[in-house]
This record gives structure tokens, C-alpha cells and sequence, in this order.
């Protein structure tokens, strides 16, 4: 026989949007779809709406997070909004800080700035911003010399100054949670690392983080791609344009649009293509609302995540919105679990 007790909600939940491009559509209505979800996600409740910086992308329009993160806070007024991430490799220092500072100012309390290392994914694009993957790897110096500039600290003053600064995060694996946790900064984790069995990498992070004033404590915010629908077969073709999108990506050296599950229908698979389609649903979460927050349980408690950012995408615009709306619904309604 077995009992249940209710699961009380215990994580903050927040979305990462791409400005996922949609064949048949211009580059410019991603962006706006972009600025009418978070929107959506303000009325709903979530606690961030983050965008990404991504360089000669076709299926990514936002190439400039403080531009769109701009545009997103002048059509809300409470949701966090900030960038997942801004690439530091891309940027000086300097630039970040006046950027980030600005948008405090214009809409203060409400600003995060989340870093990455990541260079540009072709050589042409790395070739345009400037940068060799030969060359040294400097992400902890700039984060510092950044920092520095965003406290009021560094050889140059970076204006507006504005106090409290927007707070800083990692986007991090391997390497950078060594980097995050040096600098007592909380990090944001995606990929292989979320389906271990084990956790080692953030114990370390845990173990060796050094506290600060702004950041007394570890903090980690794991990001995975979630969809809700009212069957699991409705679930996976939502995922579906994501997945091959990605699978195309690894075929053809380029990532792509999303397109509709019925023109994928119609398209060749090859076994290699379909054996990345699959590995590539899952490492997400789909299904109903309860094989979804069963799973994001589970790997909550493996992780000791105390935030989720769902980096959701899919082809149909208003079944995204939906499953927005369904995820945030499972934790404010909690289920029933097993003892």
C-alpha cells in the first residue's frame, strides 16, 4: 500500500529564448515572437526571462542580448530579464559593463547578466569577431576586470553607476564552475552534465566556492529544453523541430531553421540522422504534465538545482506558449508522490 504527501514547489522557474528562427517567416518576427513571450511569461509568473548571443546562426536571430533585453524591458514591468549569455571572448570588458549598467539603470532591480566562453561555431565567424581558438583562454581575468568596472572599481569609470550592480552568472562545465566558483558566482548548467548519475562537478563547485557579499552561498540554475502536452506523442512532435534541427546542424555544418513537423514528415531520414534525432529528444523533457515534473523532480533533487531555466523551443508558436503555461502550472499546482 502506498501513500502520497504533496511535493510543495521549491524551485524558482525561468525560460532561456533563443529567437528561434521559422522557415517561412522573416528573421525579424523572431525577435518579435521573442518580445511577446516574455511578455506571456510575465503574466504567468516566471521569475526570468533570459535571451542568448549567438553570431551568423540561421536559425538564431538575436545576435546582441543587450539590444533585445532593451526592447523585452520596455514591454514588461516585473520579470527579470537578462542574457544567457553574453559570450565574453566576443567583448571587452569595458563594453559589457556600460551596456549591462545602462540597462540597470533603465530598469533597475530587474537586469541579470549571465557569461559564457563560447567562441564563434565557424571559423568564418570567429574570423569576424576577432578571435582564435588558439588563443589564451583569459574568461577569469575578464570576469574580474569586468566586475571591477561594474563596482566602481577599475582604471576607468564605466557609467551610469548604479547601485546594486545587475547580478553576474556562469554559464559553466568543467572549467568554468572552477572559474564560478573562485569568483562566488552562481552558475547555470545545461547538457550531459544534468543526466549523470553522479554529481561530481557540482560538488566540487559546491565544496570550493568561495563566498561573497553579493553571493554567500552556491547557487545553481540547470537548464534543459521541457515540453508539455497532453499526450506523450503530442510531447515528442513538439520536440521534434528542435531535434531535427540539430540533427541537421551535425549533417550539414550549419544550424537551421525550425520547421513544421510536417514538412520533417516529409523529408528523408537517414538511420544517421534519425539516431541523432533520438539523442537529441532524450536529453529533453516532453510528455504530460506529470511525466514532466516527475522527471524535473528527479534531477532537481540529483543536482540540488534551486532554479530551473527551460530553454524550450518548437516550430508551433502557440503550443510554445501553451507549455509554458503548462510547466509553471505543475509546480503551482503540486502533485501527489509517492513515499
Amino acid at each position: 500500500m502506498r501513500d502520497a504527501r504533496v511535493v510543495a514547489p521549491e524551485v524558482l522557474l525561468s525560460i532561456l529564448d533563443r529567437s528561434r528562427t521559422r522557415a517561412g517567416t522573416p528573421d525579424s518576427a523572431a525577435l518579435t515572437a521573442t518580445i511577446e513571450r516574455a511578455v506571456h511569461a510575465e503574466q504567468l509568473g516566471y521569475h526570468r526571462f533570459w535571451v542568448a548571443e549567438h553570431h551568423g546562426v540561421p536559425g538564431i536571430a538575436s545576435g546582441s542580448p543587450p539590444v533585445l533585453i532593451a526592447a523585452i524591458g520596455a514591454h514588461t514591468s516585473r520579470i527579470r530579464v537578462g542574457s544567457g549569455g553574453v559570450m565574453v571572448p566576443n567583448h571587452q570588458p569595458l563594453v559589457v559593463a556600460e551596456q549591462f549598467l545602462m540597462l540597470e539603470a533603465l530598469y533597475p532591480g530587474r537586469i541579470d547578466l549571465g557569461l559564457g566562453r563560447s567562441l564563434g561555431f565557424t571559423e568564418p565567424v570567429r574570423e569576424a569577431l576577432r578571435r582564435s581558438k588558439d588563443e589564451p583562454d583569459t574568461f577569469a581575468d575578464d570576469i574580474a576586470e569586468l566586475h571591477s568596472y561594474l563596482d566602481g572599481a577599475g582604471a576607468v569609470t564605466a557609467r551610469p553607476r548604479v547601485r546594486p550592480r545587475p547580478p553576474t552568472f556562469v554559464l559553466a562545465t568543467g572549467a568554468g564552475l572552477d572559474v564560478a566558483a573562485a569568483a562566488g558566482l552562481p552558475v547555470v548548467v545545461g547538457g550531459p552534465i544534468l543526466h549523470r548519475a553522479d554529481t561530481v562537478e557540482l560538488d566540487h563547485y559546491r565544496r570550493t566556492f568561495r563566498p561573497t557579499v553579493a553571493n554567500p552561498v552556491p547557487y545553481v540554475v540547470i537548464s534543459l529544453d521541457i515540453l508539455i502536452a497532453d499526450s506523450r506523442i503530442e510531447a515528442r512532435r513538439l520536440a521534434l523541430p528542435e531535434a531535427w534541427a540539430m540533427a541537421r546542424s551535425r549533417r550539414d555544418g550549419e544550424f537551421p531553421q525550425l520547421e513544421s513537423t510536417d514538412d520533417i514528415d516529409e523529408s528523408t531520414w537517414t538511420p544517421r540522422v534519425r539516431e541523432r534525432i533520438e539523442r537529441s529528444l532524450a536529453s529533453s523533457i516532453h510528455g504530460t504534465a506529470t511525466d514532466v515534473r516527475t522527471e524535473l523532480d528527479r534531477i532537481v533533487e540529483r543536482t540540488g538545482a534551486d532554479e530551473v531555466l527551460a530553454s524550450t523551443s518548437t516550430y508551433d508558436r502557440t503550443a510554445l506558449f501553451d507549455a509554458d503555461r503548462a510547466l509553471l502550472a505543475s509546480y503551482h499546482q503540486p502533485v501527489a508522490a509517492p513515499i
